[in-house]
């Protein structure tokens, strides 16, 4: 398998090669989440290095719409990452042998017999944990020159903003643990065990700890008043000279104290598992400023992915490209922004309990007119961290563009259920005309809105109905 992806990575790189020696310009296409972002940028910036004439955009989705266009395109070839996993027909049919794809989504064996289709599947990857689209980006740009180990650090954001640190506490394995490691031997990236609070670089105690919401504390979760009160009780020192004291500052005594404080609060069935939750592995970045919310790996993810959800891709790929000051700024406003949204829907759909059902296996959400298309995502992920919901599987859906209807699927912490999410959206939005994939544990579909009700009615029978250790038809 390794001499397949080395063969693979080869033949990148004679592609690319071939590219620049004869003037060809590239276009990069890629996803709007942070994944994608980075993925962009890594290979973006290992091309720009390389001497290619090459643009980067982003795409929500990939569709025969984007196929048409990146036709009509005036450029020569084109690089997609994190996107067209089950397009590589159509991509042949309009872009001849003109386009390469670096992907870690799950594929159909038809797709992984195509030279062009770089999927970390086809290797014995497992492209859901042990890498994602960033990392196969990584492994890319390495390839072609390996001088582009540096941009290994935006390989380790991609994968925390995946998700993908499912190792023990928090960390990686496979792939991401490989190059994780490459990242901290060059001292981009510092990893040690610590309090996984939200916003570790950024956010005054008490924010921090009421904005954490995976794992989701009842009570503490989005409550700043109730842990401003436990965090004095404690005896911590919240304030220095009169500023907020941020995560990151604690000494080890002082995070020993939050640790007792909250394990008092959550003192019921769940404790043990949220305990578990917050204490992992955390990746920092010493070259970017204390107190940046670039100097976290997971909050340098979260921006990213705030960046593509709220339409503003372009400031996620410039900070990603290496970009700071004035973008930098914007970013924070975006992250703020983006922040603020979450917490309305989430508000919302905790208020408005007739548009959540619950079966003993499966939490559907209806999100129309409030989640937008683009935050599906996030709002589902949240929903699967809540402990309330551990064991099942969370699947919302939202209004899209042009009458369609989107899905988002999630299995929370604890779901042993065997039912694959990929295979489950793609096969059911297939059955009806829409698209779908993704990864086992997470995965999404889109269909039109007048195949709403069949839709529901194949996830009633493939997952509200299944028994929890049961298998999709």
């Amino acid at each position: 398998m390794a001499k397949a992806l080395d063969e693979s990575l080869s033949f990148f790189k004679d592609k690319i090669n071939e590219c620049i020696k004869s003037k060809k310009s590239i276009s990069v296409t890629t996803h709007i989440d942070c994944d994608g972002l980075t993925s962009g940028s890594i290979i973006t910036k290992a091309l720009i290095r390389a001497g290619a004439k090459c643009t980067v955009r982003t795409s929500k989705e990939f569709s025969n719409k984007v196929i048409d266009s990146l036709k009509k395109d005036s450029r020569d070839f084109h690089v997609i990452t994190d996107l067209a996993g089950g397009f590589a027909k159509e991509m042949d049919e309009g872009l001849g042998d003109n386009w390469v794809v670096l992907d870690h989504h799950q594929i159909s064996e038809e797709e992984q017999e195509n030279q062009r289709v770089i999927n970390a599947w086809k290797y014995g990857i497992d492209g859901g944990v042990e890498i994602c689209a960033g990392g196969m980006a990584y492994l890319a740009a390495v390839a072609l020159d390996e001088k582009n180990s540096d941009l290994s650090s935006i390989a380790v954001v991609s994968a925390l903003g995946d998700r993908q640190d499912q190792g023990e506490r928090k960390s990686f394995t496979g792939k991401n643990f490989e190059i994780a490691n490459t990242a901290k031997e060059e001292g981009l990236v510092e990893i040690d065990l610590d309090l996984l609070l939200v916003g570790r670089e950024t956010r005054p105690l008490p924010d921090a700890l009421a904005f954490t919401s995976q794992p989701f504390i009842e009570g503490l979760t989005w409550n700043r008043d109730t842990c401003l009160s436990l965090l004095n009780s404690s005896g911590i020192q919240l304030k220095d000279d009169g500023r907020w004291r941020v995560p990151a500052e604690l000494n080890e005594e002082e995070k020993r104290q939050v640790i007792e404080a909250i394990t008092k609060f959550t003192s019921g069935k769940n404790a043990t598992e949220i305990m578990s939750e917050l204490i992992g592995y955390t990746y920092t970045f010493p070259r970017e400023d204390k107190r940046s919310f670039l100097r976290d790996g997971r909050e340098f993810s979260t921006m990213l992915n705030s960046c593509g959800r709220i339409n503003r891709s372009g400031v996620g790929i410039a900070i990603c490209m290496g970009d700071r000051n004035k973008i930098l700024r914007e970013g924070e406003t975006i992250l703020t922004d983006y922040r603020k949204m979450i917490r309305e829907y989430m508000n919302i759909l905790s208020n408005e309990r007739w548009r959540i059902s619950e079966s003993e296996t499966c939490i559907m959400v209806n999100g129309e007119g409030i989640v937008p298309e683009t935050m599906t995502g996030t709002i589902s992920s949240l929903i699967a961290g809540a402990p309330k919901n551990a064991g099942k599987i969370v699947i919302l859906r939202t209004g899209g563009e042009e009458n369609t209807i989107k899905f988002s699927s999630r299995k929370s912490f604890s779901c042993k259920s065997e039912i694959n999410l990929s295979e489950l959206m793609r096969t059911g939005a297939e059955r009806f005309d829409g698209v779908g994939g993704g990864h086992d544990a997470a995965a999404g579909a889109k269909i039109t809105k007048d195949k709403l009700d069949e839709f529901l009615n194949y996830l009633d029978t493939n997952v509200v109905n299944v028994s929890s250790s049961g298998n999709s038809q």
